[in-house]
């Protein structure tokens, strides 16, 4: 097995209480002012020559079921700054600006909020020049928790995590505490999991090659598939099954307390399991375009995202957690939202080379 990295799980919380998010201005409202026209050739301004920025990011961070922090990030900037910011959420993703790139197409974004590990070794590898800029220099990055910078040129700067693990149903099953346990028939028979293709499917099969190496991690799937397992294609298909109560566990996050109690169910039937003390990290950068119309603009956004009361906001409202040891967050959050003894994940340097294939496995060996 090549490296691994154990991550330090994130440190003290501090009490505060987080304001409500008020009606936002969209990024059309200044569609129909009638005031001069003062937009640049690079178009980086407002016809009121505010600046603009055009932040990309998954269609989740603004649109989740759970509150989504998108409406009060662009507040909060904007309340800060006097910029227009604009979201895009395009469905491929880091995805889609590798294929602009590829075609030779313009990068009609300033950065991107939402990359990951997995993005940035699929970026290097699909393209041959760079697709956001090295080592912007912002405040806040010192307060990172250790071991969650997973750049190594130094593009992408955390700014939360998740860790993926199994949550359970304790008022239907007991969930095994360890891998080993998991994959016997008894067990296995009660959990649905997910196919790499999801983000929470490709962390839990990292998580498994990280447990039992690449000459083994096929065989612990092959006992969980021969064992009854019920494998879906998405997050959001398979936590559906499990609310319907299609099996008693299943690969999420271990902030589903936080998300169960929004609306007000058990969390008996909300437990959270850490496989022999551990869990997946997964954490998530920022990372500005190389062709970004507002670089500065761009790095003042990294500067916010990175200020302790953005951090506790974004992290509850986007049922994560922060990126920083200064976050605030609030006493039931900090209660409800559980931390793995033992946060584990690959690093940058760990997946160049071995991702693809350990995906190409999988699928032949489970789904074909």
């Amino acid at each position: 097995m090549r490296r691994r990295q154990y991550l330090t799980a994130a440190g003290a919380t501090t009490v505060a209480a987080l304001a409500g998010c008020a009606e936002l201005q969209t990024p059309d409202d200044n569609g129909d002012d009638t005031g001069t026209d003062d937009t640049g050739d690079d178009g980086t301004t407002t016809d009121n020559g505010e600046e603009t920025l055009v932040v990309s990011t998954y269609s989740s961070f603004l649109d989740a079921p759970s509150i989504g922090p998108g409406e009060l990030v662009q507040e909060r900037f904007e309340e800060a700054t006097g910029a227009t910011l604009e979201w895009e959420a395009p469905d491929g993703q880091v995805d889609h600006y590798i294929q602009r790139a590829q075609d030779g197409a313009s990068i009609d974004s300033d950065l991107y909020l939402g990359v990951t590990t997995e993005d940035l070794v699929r970026v290097d590898d699909e393209l041959d020049e760079p697709l956001f800029a090295s080592g912007p220099s912002v405040s806040g990055r010192d307060d990172i928790i250790e071991g969650l910078n997973f750049d190594p040129e130094d593009r992408a700067i955390p700014f939360n995590t998740g860790y993926i693990c199994p949550v359970y149903d304790s008022t239907e099953t007991e969930a095994p505490e360890t891998f080993e346990e998991l994959r016997e028939a008894d067990h296995a028979d009660n959990l649905i999991a997910q196919d790499p293709g999801s983000t929470v499917g490709l962390a839990f099969m990292l998580h498994t090659v990280y447990q039992y190496g690449e000459d083994e991690y096929l065989d612990f799937w092959a006992d969980l598939q021969e064992g009854g397992t019920t494998i879906l294609g998405s997050w959001e298909d398979s936590y559906d099954a499990w609310l319907g109560g299609e099996a008693p566990m299943v690969i999420s996050y271990s902030t589903d307390q936080v998300f169960a109690a929004q609306d007000g169910a058990d969390l008996d039937q909300h437990q959270i399991r850490f496989l022999d003390d551990q869990a997946y990290a997964n954490p998530e950068g920022m990372a500005v375009f190389e062709q970004a119309d507002n670089p500065g603009l761009a790095e003042q956004f990294l500067e916010f995202m990175l200020t302790p009361e953005i951090q506790g906001e974004v992290a509850e409202n986007n049922v994560v957690f922060p990126a920083t040891e200064t976050a605030e967050l609030s006493e039931d959050y900090a209660e409800l939202a559980h931390e793995p003894p033992e946060p584990v994940t690959f690093d940058y340097d760990d997946l160049v080379g071995n991702i693809d294939e350990w995906i190409d496995q999988w699928d032949r060996e489970i789904a074909g």
